[in-house]
């Protein structure tokens, strides 16, 4: 009984299979044409991408190369130097008795700044004047003595050398009060006073700095293959970002007598009007010598300039004719030896002609021989001297 009823399951069994098998082949046959429908869209896809990115003509602005007059010059940062400066300080210590300047104040050679508590020192100079006096008394008395031969000559000796002393003293003591008394040792402005009525100082004690601005100095180095360049009496040209716009005009005023041996550079001192007090000491400052004659040179934008391992090079735009004859714009390749540069421009010392045109924005999107077109609406900028702006 048990034979009958398994035989009829396992013949049910063989159609459900089939038809499960036919199913799985439909659905994998169905996923292998999508798979195959989809590569060939994204190639297609890739395709018309790529084309249309071929067929784009990369836009690009020019300017021609132009000859300019152009004076050499020696650039080097340097930093403004007073042409007198000290931090004044007590000599001796004392009590400060009078502050008798104010903060930022213009103070001629001379004038009284701090004065310290005298205490006795009057009383001290009183009794050294009165043995000095004395001693001058005493001196001459023995000397009318001595004349008169009651004396010996010894005890005039010892009266010469007693008023000696006495006077020493006198000086002495006047020094010591001297050196309560802080003057300016010369003209210039004061800067923040650091000391207070009552306040002990100590000798060394830093009350005041004073600075001669007018003429200011100016300290800055050049390398050693400059040195037959610069001399003195050539003018130089400062600026500095505290006056943007500004340029201070002065000369070289000294040369090291040495080279540093360390850095190779030459440290070179130069001059300046500072009337107006506009530069202090301690300032950073950009330093140009003008050195020689001017003399012509091609000069184009700065930005067009690209710099890359091998050397620096420019875009230089010539027209040709097309596959169908008509003319388009082109760009080759042209390295270039750049010079001196003077705000937005480069003088090229070689490379270039007055005139060639150069490409001075869009050079990311070139490479030798490309086709471009050329829009001009915007510029990059082409100023010598670029004043900056606040914005």
């Amino acid at each position: 009984m048990t034979d009958t009823l398994t035989l009829p399951r396992s013949r049910t069994r063989r159609p459900r299979t089939w038809l499960r098998m036919g199913v799985m082949l439909l659905v994998m046959g169905l996923l292998g044409a999508g798979l195959y429908g989809f590569q060939q869209f994204k190639g297609n896809l890739l395709k018309k991408i790529t084309a249309t990115i071929r067929s784009d003509v990369p836009t690009v602005a020019t300017a021609p190369a132009t000859l300019q007059p152009w004076q050499p010059k020696l650039t080097a940062v340097g930093s403004a130097r007073a042409l007198n400066g000290a931090d004044l300080a007590a000599e001796i210590g004392g009590v400060v008795d009078k502050v008798l300047f104010e903060s930022g104040q213009d103070v001629a050679a001379g004038t009284v700044l701090v004065r310290l508590r005298p205490n006795d020192d009057d009383a001290k100079l009183a009794q050294l004047q009165a043995n000095a006096e004395l001693a001058a008394v005493t001196l001459a008395r023995d000397e009318k003595q001595l004349a008169a031969r009651a004396i010996a000559r010894a005890t005039v000796d010892s009266d010469v050398a007693n008023l000696k002393v006495a006077r020493a003293q006198v000086a002495a003591q006047q020094a010591v009060m001297a050196e309560k008394v802080i003057r300016a040792p010369f003209a210039g402005r004061l800067g923040v006073r650091q000391v207070d009525v009552g306040q002990y100082v100590s000798p060394g004690t830093t009350l005041v700095t004073l600075q001669q601005l007018d003429p200011m100095l100016v300290d800055f180095y050049l390398p050693q293959q400059a040195l037959g360049q610069v001399a003195v009496g050539l003018p130089i040209e400062v600026t500095t970002d505290a006056w943007p716009g500004r340029v201070f005009n002065g000369k070289v005023s000294s040369l090291n007598a040495k080279v540093d041996p360390s850095s190779r550079m030459l440290q070179v001192r130069a001059t300046i009007p500072n009337a107006d007090g506009a530069l202090l000491p301690g300032m950073f400052l950009n330093v140009a010598v003008v050195s020689g004659a001017p003399r012509e040179l091609v000069t184009i934008p700065l930005a067009a300039v690209a710099f890359n391992p091998y050397g620096s090079l420019v875009y230089v735009v010539h027209d040709e004719k097309g596959a169908k004859g008509a003319e388009q714009h082109v760009v080759t390749q042209q390295f270039v030896t750049t010079g001196d540069e003077r705000g937005d421009q480069v003088s090229i010392l070689k490379g270039l002609s007055a005139h060639d045109v150069v490409v001075t924005a869009g050079q990311m999107k070139l490479h030798n021989k490309s086709v471009v077109k050329i829009n001009n609406a915007v510029q990059p900028t082409n100023n010598p001297a670029p004043v900056p702006q606040d914005h």
